[in-house]
């Protein structure tokens, strides 16, 4: 769900790329943790065209610190950093900020962010910088300025944790429930394809993406048994089970506007981000996991309990399919 303050400051994800035909490139250098798909993020740009641009080989989204890549920019000397889930860029405004971060839960905007630590909007994104803010996924950190706020007694607003409101220990905000309950009743009154046919869709569309069918299928068994009127408390939709933060992460994959609504698109978000994280991971395990809990938040935090039986339980399932 975006709110309007940010909708108003970023062009939709598919026309975060037309304009980098008319702009020059520049060579940066590959630092730690740094993927195809997070500098293609921050410079604007698609992991297709990096990988063309620097003649990588077929397939040739891994990439290593001390590498030198071209990407879109001017010739400016500094290098911005990237918008992935580990650095926020440096700016005068983070310099002045303290080392307060703040990791991206499911649902999470920018403007949630900044209404949860009181902190005005406008100097949240001048500590980030971000590419485009409503391109923030599960695990990534955000720079918080200023002084931490005081802590707001429960009687003060925050959601009383219910069955309502409640999975896997979070408490979610009466906002992203009612965005949930507004899409499960969308598509409680929209046609949806069958689950064979829904099971279908995932396949092809896995194969023209270059992913494992199995790993496809699997993970969408496990989020929604090929369920396209599936909708959690976290607001994760469809058949694939996406919240909508990582359907615009998902949106900018692709090169064009997803709906999560609709079974196609919903799919289609999916296994661009499976297909992401594959490439990004260490182990099919690890990805499974990215997939669940984030990748950055299982690389630095390690795999939570119910995350371990989410892998194995997907595992399990690619092995029937």
């Amino acid at each position: 769900m975006l709110t309007a303050d940010v909708a108003q400051l970023a062009p939709p994800a598919h026309a975060l790329f037309a304009e980098q035909a008319a702009r020059t490139w520049r060579t940066i250098i590959v630092r730690p943790g740094d993927t195809i798909w997070d500098l293609a993020l921050a410079h604007r740009t698609t992991p297709g065209a990096l990988v063309s641009k620097n003649r990588l080989a077929a397939g040739g989204s891994v990439i290593h610190p001390g590498q030198r890549l071209l990407v879109p920019g001017s010739g400016a000397a500094t290098t911005r950093a990237r918008t992935g889930s580990t650095q926020p860029a440096t700016s005068a405004a983070a310099g002045r900020s303290t080392a307060r971060r703040y990791v991206v839960r499911p649902g999470d905007t920018m403007s949630s962010i900044a209404a949860a630590h009181r902190i005005s909007l406008t100097k949240l994104l001048s500590a980030n910088r971000l590419a485009n803010p409503r391109l923030i996924h599960p695990g990534q950190r955000i720079a918080l300025p200023g002084k931490p706020a005081p802590v707001v007694p429960k009687s003060a607003g925050k959601p009383v944790p219910t069955s309502e409101n409640t999975f896997a220990g979070y408490t979610y905000s009466d906002a992203t429930v009612a965005a949930a309950k507004k899409n499960r009743d969308a598509l409680a009154r929209a046609a949806v394809p069958s689950r064979s046919d829904t099971a279908s869709m995932i396949r092809r569309t896995a194969i023209r993406h270059g992913v494992d069918p199995r790993i496809a299928l699997a993970i969408a068994w496990q989020e929604s048994g090929w369920n396209q009127r599936a909708v959690s408390v976290a607001n994760a939709i469809g058949t694939m089970q996406v919240i909508p933060s990582s359907g615009d992460w998902a949106s900018a994959l692709a090169g064009r506007r997803l709906d999560l609504l609709d079974t196609q698109d919903n799919i289609t978000a999916g296994v661009v981000i499976i297909r992401a994280l594959r490439v990004s991971s260490d182990s099919l395990e690890e990805a499974i996991g990215g997939y669940y809990q984030g990748l950055h938040s299982v690389r630095t935090r390690g795999m939570f309990a119910d995350t371990k039986q989410y892998v194995a339980a997907v595992k399990a399932h690619m092995r029937r399919m």
